[in-house]
């Protein structure tokens, strides 16, 4: 069975091209999760040059996913507004949802 699996989704990702990782949250971005493997790889690394790339990294990264999820609550904060504004509670309750 799980040789069937395998095959049928091997045919399948050649037919219509792999499928990439999906974040979980609207406002990962696919260089974000680039960045996360990347630091991965540096976590268990025990010399002071490798620690030091790790931290730059977990750096790196944080300010990223910072950025990126302000922008998108910001977005997010608006886009209700201007929904309050038109009188379109149906969406506004929605979104907020």
């Amino acid at each position: 069975m799980e040789q069937y699996k395998k095959c049928v989704l091997d045919n399948i990702g050649d037919l219509f091209g792999k499928v990439e990782k999906r974040a979980r949250k609207l406002w990962v971005t696919q260089e974000m999760i680039s960045k996360i493997d990347e630091r991965r790889k540096w976590k268990n690394v025990n010399t002071e040059e490798d620690r030091r790339n790790y931290r730059r990294l977990r750096y790196e990264l944080k300010r990223a996913t910072e950025k990126t999820r302000m922008e998108y609550l910001e977005n997010t904060c608006t886009e209700i507004m201007e929904f309050y504004r038109t009188g379109r509670y149906d969406l506004m309750y929605m979104k907020t949802k």
